[in-house]
């Protein structure tokens, strides 16, 4: 145990020299999401609030038809109305983004609505979104004049409009703020834990297994009386820990970015800062542990294989896709924590944090996530031994 420890300190000490290793460990995930929570939320606000200000210009093809619709959108001052035009030139004003949108009604409009058929108005716009911000403000204005005409037919027949309300529906959500808000960035958490986990440990796995043998210095070290094993055991933990300190300060960095943006909504803000419980970290770092022991086996087995620091470099990077996919899988919507899915690896660790994040009670699906983790974590540290033992392996030119 000596040996390790002494083993362990020597590679930690040469690790905290490498500044890559701390840029990815330290300074990327701790900056990265208050920089993106900050930037991205002025961009958003900014572009909303240009989006509301803006004049909308509407062409209006009305036939003479339909005063009330032309009198509501001349009578407001975010809204510049164009009239003289054809079908074909609305169209392609449209298309060269000249119009924001074109309302096109039927010649007989006026003569559906007296005699309470159903009006007829076409209506052209280019967006991308289909629920972009400037479709929404056009699609109001044309709620507007329908609930203006509804309650005119209505009028006219002496009806009360309530008569065409069937059914009073009164919708009560009881599941609490704090598991919607857990649904909607619970699956995105383990993600970027899970990232940092395998990027931050890539740099340490590759220097002090490839880029040894490219120095020279493992034959060095294994000269030493340390036996083989207690040497992989000291670097085996320095990657593992490099690995949990880079997703621990990764979700450090995420609270720093929710906790510092001050275009959050204070009930908003309460709800997820209510999310970060101790019994919570606890239970989300104990799954980190075996997630960085088995991102620490494969990493250096294949650091091992390689024969140069920029082999390993190409061979261990493919692997953040093989990474990605499982936890991407837990963002798909319906993928719950089952018996089944706590035994897929990092998959389960995905699930398994949305679930205790929303504050869901599972003790036996934990236990088998904890259980099957563990268990691929030992398996991959045997994996890597068995690599550090052979000749052919750690002399492999």
């Amino acid at each position: 145990m000596k040996t390790i420890l002494i083993v362990f300190l020597k590679e930690w000490k040469d690790t905290l020299r490498d500044r890559r290793t701390l840029i990815a460990m330290i300074v990327v995930p701790l900056l990265l999401f208050p920089l993106l929570f900050g930037i991205s939320s002025r961009m958003f606000k900014a572009q909303v609030e240009t989006a509301r200000s803006k004049t909308l210009r509407i062409g209006l093809i009305s036939y003479g038809q339909a005063s009330g619709l032309r009198e509501m959108l001349l009578g407001r001052e975010d809204v510049y109305l164009i009239e003289e035009l054809t079908v074909d030139e609305g169209k392609r004003l449209v298309r060269e983004d000249s119009l924001n949108g074109l309302f096109v009604l039927v010649p007989d409009f006026d003569q559906r609505i007296e005699t309470l058929r159903q009006g007829a108005l076409a209506f052209y716009y280019k967006s991308k979104e289909r629920h972009g911000i400037e479709i929404l403000r056009m699609n109001e204005i044309l709620d507007a004049y329908r609930e203006r005409l509804r309650r005119k037919r209505f009028d006219a027949l002496r009806l009360d409009i309530s008569l065409i309300e069937t059914l009073a529906v009164e919708e009560t959500n009881l599941s609490t703020q704090k598991e919607q808000i857990a649904n909607m960035i619970g699956g995105f958490l383990p993600y970027i834990f899970i990232i940092f986990c395998f990027m931050g440990g890539m740099y340490p796995a590759i220097d002090l297994a490839a880029g040894e043998k490219e120095r020279g210095t493992l034959e060095t070290l294994l000269s030493t009386p340390a036996r083989r094993f207690h040497i992989l055991m000291g670097k085996f933990g320095v990657v593992t820990l490099v690995g949990l300190g880079s997703a621990t300060i990764s979700i450090l960095g995420l609270y720093l970015g929710i906790r510092t943006d001050p275009d959050l909504p204070q009930e908003f803000l309460k709800s997820i800062l209510g999310m970060f419980e101790v019994r919570s970290i606890i239970m989300v770092f104990l799954l980190l542990v075996p997630l960085s022991v088995l991102s620490a086996g494969i990493q250096l087995s294949i650091s091992m294989l390689a024969k140069t620091f920029k082999e390993a470099q190409s061979q261990l990077t493919p692997l953040m896709m093989v990474v990605i996919v499982p936890a991407f899988l837990g963002l798909m919507p319906g993928m719950e924590l089952s018996f089944w899915t706590a035994l897929i690896p990092i998959l389960n660790v995905s699930l398994a944090t949305k679930a205790i994040i929303a504050g869901v009670s599972n003790p036996g699906l934990y236990a088998v996530v904890y259980f099957s983790s563990g268990v691929i974590a030992v398996l991959s540290l045997a994996f890597c031994a068995r690599f550090f033992v052979r000749e052919e392996t750690l002399f492999r030119t």
